[in-house]
């Protein structure tokens, strides 16, 4: 009697663990709603798998576990607590694989103690071993990897789904295991070790995708420190402009000493070295804003000095809710590529325009180019080392605004449009 009593509480050990495990791995919020939720579902399931031991037996109900169970689980994971349809399923096997270390030890106290009430009592205290050590050191790592991607979750789910599948043939057909077969021997090492090297290689691949995205955002966070302090250098320009004006005074006096002596050829060649200081560190005003004059007036500069024609129309307001980091990054970057490829060419020129239109940023760049451009998904490559950081850092800043970009050649003249949403 009291083996029959243990064991009845070891079916509900064993549907709790496995619960309150799918739940942690499937990510669904610890709210008072929830765990109210989970406590009906808990009962619901419960009192169906005693009603079918009750009526079917055991073996029956084994058999019907995957039915009766594990499908309701998924279900519910689903269409009530809106889980992913693919989390939910992996979230179950999964807590189907780790209820067997704890039927392993109560298989084993029942063979070293002969005694089945030993093997419902192993069992059920490492149930509560296992759910501890998921609950501390696993539950949150597994709730993360099925949530970043798809791929993730179904690398994580192969072994729980083949164990789960060949755990239930042996159960329905535990003749087919068991026979002197040599096939039969060789198909466990057969399947794990194909399971291992395709699990191997894809999270190989999946683990250097996440390298490559790293490596991408650690990019565009040197792009856009170099921005800001780009920005800043040319602010401190401007600062410089307004203390030359501030001083002005003082330099008319010095040129009236001069002329109350006749002094004109120094006055010549006072006004001529004070005119170069001012036209070096005075912005070109092209638009209202202020961020937007200070770039292109840096690189009208360059321009020029490398003898490319810059043109400019450019219509911005004085505010943008566009981070100036950001949007010097985008200009900048937009500019540099685009002389640094005009400059090759004996027509070499630039043109740049910026507006508002509709909420949205619009900047549209043109400049011819020598040799050839290899696009790869609409995006220009470089194949030089070190280098298209420029551009990758364009279409990262403006995909995270919900905005993009377009690349395109027409009749040796490269082409860079940038669309990006603003806050109203």
């Amino acid at each position: 009697m009291l083996v029959t009593v243990i064991g009845i509480i070891r079916f509900g050990f064993s549907l709790l663990f496995g619960l309150v495990i799918s739940v942690r791995f499937a990510g669904i919020e610890h709210t008072r709603k929830n765990r109210i939720a989970i406590g009906v579902i808990y009962a619901i399931l419960l009192f169906t798998q005693y009603s079918f031991l009750w009526f079917f037996g055991l073996e029956t109900t084994s058999k019907l576990y995957p039915f009766i169970i594990h499908i309701p689980i998924i279900l519910i994971f689903s269409l009530y607590f809106k889980r992913p349809w693919l989390i939910s399923f992996v979230s179950a096997i999964s807590a189907y694989l780790c209820i067997q270390a704890p039927r392993w030890i109560g298989f084993l106290a029942n063979d070293v103690f002969e005694s089945t009430l030993a093997d419902h009592i192993s069992y059920m205290l490492s149930i509560l071993l296992a759910y501890y050590l998921i609950e501390k050191y696993v539950a949150g790592s597994v709730r993360l990897l099925i949530e970043k991607s798809k791929k993730s979750t179904l690398l994580f789910g192969v072994i729980p789904l083949f164990y789960y599948i060949f755990d239930y043939i042996t159960i329905i057909y535990p003749d087919i295991i068991y026979s002197d077969s040599k096939w039969v021997i060789l198909f466990i090492p057969s399947i794990v070790s194909i399971f291992y090297f395709v699990f191997i290689t894809l999270y190989y691949a999946e683990i250097q995708k996440q390298v490559d995205s790293q490596r991408e955002r650690d990019m565009l966070d040197v792009q856009l420190r170099h921005a800001k302090s780009e920005l800043a250098t040319l602010r401190q320009l401007q600062e410089c402009t307004t203390i030359y004006r501030h001083d002005m005074r003082h330099h008319i006096s010095f040129l009236q000493g001069l002329a109350s002596n006749c002094r004109f050829e120094d006055i010549k060649e006072y006004l001529k070295s004070v005119k170069s200081d001012i036209d070096a560190i005075t912005p070109t005003r092209f638009c209202e804003n202020e961020t937007a004059n200070l770039i292109l007036s840096s690189f009208h500069s360059i321009a020029k000095q490398r003898n490319v024609l810059f043109s400019v129309d450019a219509k911005l307001p004085d505010i943008i809710s566009l981070s100036d980091t950001e949007f010097c990054s985008l200009l900048s970057n937009s500019l540099e590529n685009a002389i640094n490829a005009a400059v090759t060419c004996s027509n070499s020129f630039v043109d740049i325009k910026l507006q508002i239109h509709k909420n949205k940023l619009l900047i549209s760049t043109a400049n011819p180019f020598f040799g050839e451009i290899t696009m790869k998904n609409g995006i220009p490559q470089s194949s030089a080392k070190n280098h298209g950081f420029g551009t990758r850092s364009i279409v990262s800043i403006a995909k995270a605004h919900g905005g993009q970009t377009i690349f395109s050649i027409e009749k040796s003249i490269f082409y860079l449009k940038i669309m990006i949403p603003l806050d109203v």
